[in-house]
């Protein structure tokens, strides 16, 4: 959503996004069996492409959702949510020029994933005189595009002498007056709708396959329908709705245009991870959700990683865990979200001087791509679609371990002690991959292998805040060694400063999946020697580095390269490093 919400308002309402169906030519659903959307949250156009066909191609997601294309204002500091500011309808951006935009499209659809465009078009930018692509505007002028007439104004439209939302549950200033100070576009204007369509067929011409509609709910069902009419190809749409309202401004009216981003989803999951996931055992419909079919869900997005309302990336190990459950649940189209590492709610993500988003750096400054750490459970995902949960077991608390058909079986960690047991999985006999640790390669298995007996039984020994999960597509011969857990000791010799933390971090989930905020804490007790016992897979090659934490919140990496690793058969192991 167009990110800068009053306080008020992010108190009083949860976001909530619907997707169109049945309106125009708007499509109801995601088609094909690769429904997974990676929600790359302002990764710039080439580092898109680049992801399609080196991570979400080969990984089995369905679709990839882009930022904001249209130009936007420029101000100092480059704030994240200018691209939620529009301009111009002009498709050159912080993220890359209009030819980047188009060759991102086409290397995606090369790889096999549809691209889903945000798209902004509630409102104009409400402050500021410049754009990324050299426009120059005023709040209600925008030459070539919109003047004074094209928008919402006090008395005429807005009730409200300020121009501003004041009662959340009054349709005429939801949709009528403007939201944090931004233009509001009188969307009931038949020369307005025909602006918004045209941009929104002009991305469709690009190669855009559907659309993320941000603030759908003050735009409102009826504006929207009319809008979709416009459009002159079929389109996946899913709209932001905030939750919270009844009547026309409640997420159930928005269902006749299209499917919704489902925030109680990700507030319900915070609660459990936070407290006990045993409990999610019914997780559905019945927790307050939109239904399954018309529900697009996520554990975080950027609104709700900064507002505290889900869990995000610092929550580390529950973050992960919550992610691989949503990959595993048969509740709605669930998207995997890679945004940037952020200190204050403002930052912008990495860039230069003057905005433009810099290429991503998995290891620096984007969050360690979760899209490409768990990639291994869209592939499980896809394996197990159109079955039913089985086998349900739980320990009462933060261990569980459920299945999906007979085709595949997943055991979640969120407590602080390994669990060690024998489920029934359902699956046919044989040895499997875990898809989490490694996966398979050449017929082995990279990580961790889990036979399964003729009766369907399998013994799994789960690390604290870890998960193992396997699928009929991923079946091996062993290789990469049994389920057994080794005790590792990492030794670090590394002097700091006051209020400076040492971390180890690598590639497998137990040491963060190269993500900081799930990095293994040190203990100086021994400094300047830094130590910490962590439970990995047996018999595993992994890579890994050590972190420093500085006080401000900011990461100092050791330098290239990468150190690497393979645990024993079990046990336990010392690791003795210095810093570098």
């Amino acid at each position: 959503m167009l990110k800068r919400l009053l306080p008020a308002l992010a108190l009083a309402l949860a976001a909530t996004i619907a997707p169109v169906a049945g309106a125009g030519p708007a499509t109801a659903s995601p088609t094909g069996d690769h429904d997974v959307i990676a929600n790359l949250f302002e990764w710039n156009w080439n580092s898109v492409a680049s992801e399609c066909t080196n991570v979400l191609g080969p990984k089995g997601y369905g679709a990839v959702q882009v930022a904001p294309p249209e130009d936007s204002l420029t101000r100092g500091g480059h704030p994240w949510w200018e691209v939620y500011q529009p301009a111009d309808y002009d498709v050159n951006s912080r993220m890359g020029t209009r030819a980047q935009f188009a060759a991102m499209v086409s290397a995606c659809h090369a790889a096999g994933v549809k691209v889903y465009a945000d798209a902004v078009i509630n409102h104009m930018t409400g402050q500021g005189s410049a754009s990324y692509g050299g426009r120059t505007f005023s709040k209600y002028d925008y030459p070539g595009i919109y003047s004074s007439a094209d928008f919402h104004t006090y008395p005429a439209d807005c009730p409200e002498s300020d121009d501003q939302i004041h009662n959340w549950n009054d349709y005429t200033e939801v949709t009528k007056c403007e939201l944090s100070s931004l233009s509001d576009l009188r969307t009931e204007s038949d020369y307005v709708r025909g602006k918004i369509a045209g941009y929104l067929n002009d991305l469709l011409s690009l190669g855009v396959d559907g659309f993320r509609v941000d603030a759908a709910k003050h735009i409102g069902a009826t504006d929207l329908a009319a809008i979709e009419g416009k459009l002159t190809k079929s389109a996946y749409v899913y709209q932001e709705v905030m939750p919270g309202s009844g009547g026309s401004l409640a997420p159930s009216a928005f269902e006749g245009t299209g499917d919704l981003l489902e925030f109680v989803y990700g507030q319900k999951l915070k609660e459990q991870f936070n407290g006990a996931i045993a409990n999610l055992q019914s997780f559905g419909q019945s927790w307050g959700m939109e239904p399954s079919n018309k529900s697009v869900v996520f554990v975080a997005n950027h609104d709700t990683e900064r507002n505290g309302s889900t869990l995000s990336y610092k929550d580390g190990t529950k973050y992960r865990l919550a992610t691989i459950f949503s990959l595993a649940w048969n509740f709605g189209t669930p998207q995997v979200y890679s945004g940037f590492d952020f200190s204050g709610s403002d930052d912008s993500p990495p860039a230069n001087g003057n905005g433009y988003v810099a290429n991503t750096n998995c290891a620096s400054g984007w969050q360690g791509c979760l899209d490409r750490v768990l990639g291994g459970m869209v592939g499980w995902h896809n394996a197990v679609k159109g079955t039913s949960v089985a086998n349900w077991w739980s320990d009462g608390s933060n261990q569980i371990a459920f299945g999906r058909g007979a085709k595949g079986y997943v055991a979640i960690n969120n407590s602080g002690s390994t669990l060690s047991r024998t489920f029934a999985t359902g699956l046919p006999a044989g040895t499997y991959c875990d898809v989490i640790g490694g996966g398979v390669s050449a017929g082995k298995c990279t990580g961790t292998a889990v036979t399964v007996d003729g009766s369907g039984n399998a013994t799994f020994s789960v690390a604290p805040g870890t998960a193992v999960a396997i699928d009929v597509a991923a079946t091996g011969t062993g290789g990469g060694g049994g389920t057994g857990v080794v005790q590792v000791t990492f030794n670090e010799y590394a002097t700091t400063y006051y209020g400076q933390n040492v971390f180890v971090i690598g590639s497998i989930p137990a040491l963060g999946g190269w993500a900081p905020g799930s990095a293994v804490a040190l203990s100086s007790a021994g400094y300047p020697t830094w130590s910490a016992t962590v439970s990995l897979p047996a018999n595993t090659t992994f890579q890994y580095k050590y972190v420093k934490k500085n006080p401000d919140g900011s990461v100092t990496w050791e330098s290239d390269p990468n150190r690497s690793y393979t645990t024993g058969s079990g046990g336990t192991a010392t690791v003795s490093d210095s810093w570098r």
